[in-house]
């Protein structure tokens, strides 16, 4: 890092420009975000502020009046005419010192709940937005550096710029009593103490923006990092690190990346030091060269020495508000980095647009689905996954998908399920385009087994029932869906039965085997009362018997229902009433199982590959 000096003439009336703009601009959100988040208690932070301001100047009176009080005894011969005057003005410092620890010990309390609240209130911010925002998102690497960049200080951070706006309020309030107060004796005072405290400033302001502007460059190091973490402490990889022993090589990557940041961070610390150290020496002089001007003012007889103990503690007081101002406005200035990326994260907009206008979802289908001409592309990437697609499925018909990977199967279904929406063309059902439908009603019509589907650390009962989380928990449907997919054979090794929570995350949890998992998928797919079956690779994990049972029972629920079913075992998918072999985002050959074999095409070859493996 280079060395930068304390002042930064040229750049010095912009930043400060920028500070008036765009940080109060972003002091803004955040006490709006502390205001929305509870009300209530910053009224209550607001209101118990204000004496914690005001109370430190009322206690240096006091004191001024006790040490003029025993001046003025010391010259009088009556000394006792004193004694009950001093008294009283004691006992009024311990009653102000009794009440401003009872207004501290009650804003503790106040900061403690509120800041509890604001950081779960962000937090409930961000799952919110992380439900809503499209798909696409969880595929960009971009998505992911606003999101951590959003999450990783989320914890704390909430908590901090409470903290930070009730110090800064409580600061400013001293800062305007003690000025006022210093004003009397001199305005000279005033601006030199003002004066001094400029370098400081420009120091925090200059080297915020270095640290901000690091933290941005910094994200994907962090988040490299994050993953050698997650690679080294997550049960996905456990076996292979072992089995190839190559834990070594992940930790060494992550302590090389978090030296590498904790270098750079170290060189920025450094340089604001060096530039802080000179400028806290001009803060120095300028605070003992007011002490010397009062102690003269004394001398002279024009203040009380009281006045000169009041002016010098409110001096030094000031210098400490001023320095407890600027921490608040750095700590701000840092938070700054967080707010602005909460907001990037939050302000993001969905392509996958609800209509103004929605139709609703025709129930029951009379004409069936069509994909008319779709051409579309994963954002990002140059190439289309699928490519001026056309075909048709009819109501109550069961279509299976195959074709080998990358030919656009899973990217139909996402379509379908308007995940996404097409580049080019159209996906209607009964003539009606998905994109004048209800996202919500669309999808409550549609249920889907994808290949990597979900693991859910909760009971068995609940694993089955979020395929239909609409209504309350019906253990009779939960229990029949067990039964259709072959999931209620794992029972019999359950302590608790429904209730045994699955996985390894929370105590006295089961976990299951692949092929355990990929039944309770299938079970939270049948639960759910939907016009579409949408099945992604629903038996990959499963032997072939367990595989024949789940297919027969397919077709028994799929009766009166529409059924895509996406297979790379041809066997399986032979029950279809018309086979689609997808071949770079496009229909290569169409139509039942026999009249692609008589073809003598793609599918036939496939088939005859994968058939001498039994035989």
């Amino acid at each position: 890092m280079e060395d930068t000096p304390i002042f930064e003439l040229r750049s010095v009336s912009e930043k400060i420009r920028r500070v008036r703009r765009e940080d109060l601009n972003e002091l803004y959100r955040a006490a709006l975000l502390v205001w929305k988040s509870s009300p209530g208690w910053a009224i209550a932070s607001i209101v118990l502020v204000i004496p914690q301001g005001i109370l430190p100047l009322a206690s240096l009176y006091i004191m001024k009046l006790i040490v003029d009080c025993v001046a003025s005894g010391y010259s009088s011969a009556n000394k006792e005419a004193f004694i009950g005057q001093i008294s009283m003005l004691i006992a009024l410092a311990i009653l102000l010192e009794l009440l401003s620890i009872l207004i501290q010990s009650a804003a503790g309390i106040v900061s403690e709940f509120q800041s509890t609240l604001v950081s779960d209130h962000i937090q409930d911010v961000i799952h919110a937005k992380s439900v809503a925002i499209d798909l696409e998102y969880y595929e960009s690497p971009k998505y992911y550096d606003t999101l951590h960049r959003a999450q990783q200080e989320a914890s704390y951070r909430p908590i901090q710029i409470v903290r930070s706006l009730t110090q800064l309020l409580q600061n400013s309030i001293s800062m305007v009593t003690t000025a006022a107060l210093l004003f009397v004796v001199s305005w000279a005072i005033v601006l030199a103490l003002l004066i001094a405290s400029v370098p400081r400033v420009l120091i925090q302001i200059i080297y915020s923006g270095k640290l901000y502007r690091w933290q941005i460059s910094r994200t994907e190091k962090e988040r490299k990092a994050w993953y050698m973490h997650w690679l080294l402490t997550d049960k996905s990889f456990a076996k292979e690190i072992r089995l190839f022993s190559i834990g070594s090589i992940f930790r060494d990557r992550y302590v090389a990346l978090r030296q590498q940041l904790r270098k750079e961070k170290l060189d920025i610390s450094v340089n604001r030091s060096k530039a802080n150290l000179a400028a806290r020496a001009i803060e120095v002089i300028a605070i003992f060269g007011s002490l010397a001007f009062l102690a003269l003012e004394g001398l002279k007889g024009n203040i009380t020495i009281g006045d000169v103990t009041m002016y010098f503690g409110a001096l030094t007081q000031g210098q400490a508000v001023i320095g407890s101002i600027l921490s608040s406005l750095t700590g701000l200035y840092e938070d700054k980095l967080f707010i602005t990326n909460l907001y990037d994260f939050l302000d993001l907009r969905p392509n996958v647009r609800e209509p103004q206008k929605p139709v609703k979802v025709p129930k029951p289908m009379s004409k069936g689905i069509t994909f008319e001409g779709v051409s579309f592309n994963y954002p990002e990437s140059s190439s289309n996954a699928l490519k001026g697609l056309s075909l048709s499925i009819k109501p109550g018909q069961v279509v299976a998908l195959v074709g080998e990977n990358g030919s656009g199967k899973t990217t139909l279904i996402k379509l379908l399920c308007r995940l996404y929406d097409p580049r080019r063309g159209r996906i209607a059902i009964d003539g009606v385009d998905l994109r004048r439908m209800k996202v919500s009603d669309l999808r409550r019509e549609i249920s889907v087994v994808f290949q990597d589907y979900a693991r859910y650390d909760l009971s068995l009962a609940e694993n089955i029932w979020l395929g239909s989380a609409d209504g309350v928990l019906d253990m009779d449907k939960v229990a029949k869906a067990a039964k259709d997919s072959g999931a209620d054979k794992v029972l019999k090794r359950l302590d608790a039965g429904y209730e045994t929570t699955l996985g390894k995350w929370f105590d006295n949890g089961t976990e299951l085997s692949i092929g355990e998992w990929q039944k309770v998928a299938l079970a939270r797919a049948f639960i759910r009362d939907a016009q579409i079956i949408i099945m992604d690779e629903p038996t990959s994990s499963l032997d072939p018997k367990a595989e024949a049972e789940v297919f027969a029972k397919f077709r028994e629920l799929a009766k009166g229902k529409t059924a895509i079913v996406i297979g790379h075992r041809l066997s399986t998918v032979r029950m279809a009433d018309c086979i689609y072999l997808m071949k770079g985002g496009t229909i290569a050959e169409h139509g039942t199982h026999e009249e692609l074999m008589t073809l003598m095409g793609e599918y036939a070859q496939l088939f005859e590959i994968q058939a001498v493996n039994y035989r």
